[in-house]
């Protein structure tokens, strides 16, 4: 087993293969860009090195400095996870050629499944179903219409160094082939730089179901399948394993098909044969075809890790170190049903765009197996994939762990930034997602249902009133001060409530015009007279109630508007709080807006801005100094016909 390695790579999968590694007794070491450099992957590795800008062309898809690196701390092996540099032949190669080990398949058989046409061509010597269609060189639009014409529509036409989802479209009939063949080469193109494209039959009804294999480069095996067929523009959500439905001759023609195409490039380590497979009258084992192979580890990879008891990096670990593939096929057994949902930073009813914002709030369920990158306080960074975790359940049976990971993602907490969390939870209550009734376009049939906002309960709203009051702990204080009266407005950034304070222990929250009591007894609130199972959490972004559905109440920036400037020109501190810092100086020109200083208040700090153009004529505070509300902290030279 190796001392030392270097993972070629960020977030959740680098924590993924640290926790193995630590485990077996392997030091690592992390690469990070600029923007990651207090990320969670470089805190949880031994050591840790720089290797360029946050653009991953500057950082983690330069093999140079990833090797300089893994040279320089003495590493004897590269693991390059998933995405990045993890497919790429000539990094493989240039690992092995600086004397260390690529903890993955050759460069030779990465290059043979790199290309959707030649693997294809590979598999179908090799005796794997392929799906019928034309995968030849002679990319002249007349012949790829020929082809199209014997193939039988619907086709799929193909980026042959697509991924992704992109360069990919679907011809229904003759009339739309043109259209449909220039779209994709243009796509292909620019995100590939190649603009060959495959031509192949469209499967109707489709799922796409997986089988994990491994090889020490002699012989291979497979680890059984993983139901990758809720997607999105073909971008997976939730997978499980087994596949619903899954018989087992099907399972063991699929599973004797993947350790073929396996063994047909003399594979080491971990990868994923796809398939697709019509699923318009059930599975049957004479109705899959090839799809691709990942020379990776999968991101859905902890499904079949759960259903087999198998840690699939250790399996990488020894493989790579030159051990025999450490069980033999008749060894593997399936053990209940495993499911995990992707949580990402995105903004759903915008069409699912990704979104940044940083993570306020960060809590997930015990009960659930979480594989994450980030940590509460973390930013999501618009140079990454914005995952933020993903959530893996396990259960007896389908039906079990599937309401398992119903509660795991409705016990998931988070604030800070949007995201797919609601649109998660919809998913696992789908009906026909419940019932295995599944394929690849169950998502875009029912996108409208499942991306319907989810409705915040009043009650939860009343409690997010509480605890922006700051009175969320259960013993409410009462009475009247001269900082707190009994009765008082509550606002915040799109709402205003009344709140009362009836006692130790009770209060009353006027809101939409609904009145609702509140009270804190037995560990729980109560509402109405009814306990409520939600908990009220301050965070730096304001107050959010974890319920049914998350409530968030953002306070009001009372320097919104920049800070108070009266009629002489004077900035005023619009609340007590301590000035953090000056950015102007007597003499200074400065424009409506611009920063004229911070304040801290609240535990939150607020930036005052100019109200208007002008020159600073004074500078009343210093940074450190503790005002009051209505201090004077900036005066601008008077304009004309003040006075």
């Amino acid at each position: 087993m190796f001392r030392k390695i270097l993972i070629a790579n960020r977030g959740e999968i680098a924590c993924r293969i640290i926790d193995t590694a630590r485990r077996l007794g392997v030091r690592t070491v992390a690469v990070y860009s600029r923007a990651d450099r207090a990320a969670r992957h470089v805190a949880m590795a031994d050591e840790a090195v720089a290797i360029g800008d946050p653009a991953p062309k500057d950082s983690y898809l330069r093999g140079d400095p990833i090797l300089r690196a893994a040279l320089q701390t003495g590493a004897e092996a590269i693991h390059p996870g998933y995405g990045f540099l993890s497919e790429n032949p000539d990094f493989a190669q240039a690992v092995t050629a600086a004397g260390l080990v690529f903890i993955g398949p050759s460069a030779q058989a990465i290059r043979r499944m790199g290309l959707k046409d030649a693997a294809k061509a590979l598999m179908a010597e090799a005796g794997v179903p392929v799906v019928p269609g034309y995968h030849g060189t002679d990319q002249d639009p007349a012949h790829l219409a020929a082809q199209a014409e014997r193939i039988g529509y619907p086709v799929l036409i193909k980026a042959v160094a697509g991924g992704g989802g992109k360069g990919m479209r679907l011809a229904l009939g003759p009339q739309d082939f043109s259209a449909a063949l220039q779209s994709a080469q243009g796509e292909a193109a620019t995100a590939f730089g190649n603009p060959a494209v495959l031509v192949e039959r469209y499967i109707q009804r489709p799922r796409h179901i997986e089988m994990q294999v491994f090889g020490d480069g002699r012989r291979a095996l497979h680890l059984f399948e993983r139901d990758c067929s809720l997607q999105r523009r073909h971008q997976k959500v939730i997978e499980e394993a087994p596949a619903p439905g899954m018989t087992p001759q099907m399972r063991a023609a699929m599973g004797e098909a993947a350790v073929r195409a396996a063994e047909a490039i003399g594979y080491a380590g971990a990868g994923t044969v796809e398939f697709i497979v019509d699923a318009s009258q059930g599975l049957r084992h004479d109705g899959f075809w090839f799809m691709e192979m990942n020379t990776r580890l999968q991101v859905e990879h902890p499904v079949t890790e759960a259903i087999t008891g198998i840690d699939l990096v250790e399996w990488q670990l020894r493989i790579a170190a030159g051990e025999p593939l450490p069980a033999r096929q008749q060894d593997l057994t399936i053990t209940g049903h495993a499911f995990e949902a992707r949580l990402y930073a995105e903004d759903v009813p915008a069409g699912f765009l990704p979104a940044t914002g940083t993570l306020a709030h960060l809590r997930f369920p015990d009960h659930a197996r979480i594989e994450t990158g980030v940590r509460p306080g973390d930013t999501i960074s618009p140079w990454y994939d914005p995952m933020i975790a993903k959530v893996v359940t396990h259960g007896a049976t389908r039906a079990i762990a599937l309401r398992a990971l119903e509660t795991a993602l409705t016990g998931t907490e988070v604030a800070g930034t949007r995201t797919n969390l609601d649109f998660l939870i919809a998913l696992t209550r789908h009906e026909g997602f419940g019932r295995g009734d599944i394929d690849t376009g169950l998502i875009e049939r029912d996108l409208p249902a499942l991306v319907r906002a989810a409705r915040p309960d009043p009650r939860d709203r009343a409690l997010a009133v509480l605890g922006l009051a700051g009175l969320d702990d259960p013993r409410i204080r009462g009475g009247i001060t001269l900082w707190q009266p009994l009765r008082r407005t509550i606002a915040w950034a799109g709402g205003a409530a009344v709140l009362e304070v009836l006692g130790p222990g009770a209060a009353r929250v006027t809101l939409d015009g609904n009145t609702h009591e509140i009270g804190h007894e037995g560990g729980r609130w109560w509402v109405d007279g009814a306990p409520r199972p939600s908990r009220i959490v301050n965070h730096a972004a304001g107050t959010s109630v974890f319920g049914d559905c998350a409530v968030t109440l953002t306070p009001l920036d009372p320097l919104a508007r920049g800070g108070q400037e009266t009629g002489g020109g004077l900035t005023l501190s619009p609340m007590p709080g301590v000035v953090k810092a000056i950015f102007v100086a007597a003499g200074q020109p400065v424009a409506a807006g611009a920063p004229l200083a911070v304040l801290e208040a609240m535990k939150m700090e607020h930036t005052l801005t100019a109200a208007r153009d002008g020159g600073v004529a004074e500078v009343l505070a210093r940074p450190g100094d503790q005002v009051e509300a209505g201090a004077p902290l900036i005066r601008l030279e008077e304009e004309e016909g003040d006075g």
